[in-house]
């Protein structure tokens, strides 16, 4: 299975969930609401979920290996570190620019 695309949907700041992220299978499926946590200096993601009635969650689609949840991480935090750079490029542009009235 090959990782055709990933994109990331939004961004945080504060907290520990520092964006949401989309992801595209072989061009044929969509994985929506992977988000990307920070904790203990770390990043890593979590697969969509849903509460139970018990107040437990439980994914609704996950990696069956270890290898291709470690594909799908490696893809989809190098796409979080893309979208932080551009982030920060167009901040950086914007407090450069001064708009004159």
């Amino acid at each position: 299975m090959e990782i055709t695309d990933v994109k990331i949907r939004k961004l945080f700041d504060e907290g520990p969930m520092k964006a949401i992220a989309s992801v595209t299978l072989d061009n044929q499926l969509a994985v929506h609401d992977i988000k990307v946590i920070s904790a203990r200096e770390k990043l890593f993601i979590v697969m969509p979920s849903r509460k139970n009635p018990d107040d437990t969650f439980r994914d609704i689609v996950h990696p069956i290996n270890a290898s291709f949840r470690a594909s799908l991480e490696g893809a989809v935090l190098a796409a979080y570190n893309e979208a932080l750079e551009n982030a920060g490029a167009e901040a950086e542009e914007n407090t450069e620019d001064p708009v004159t009235v």
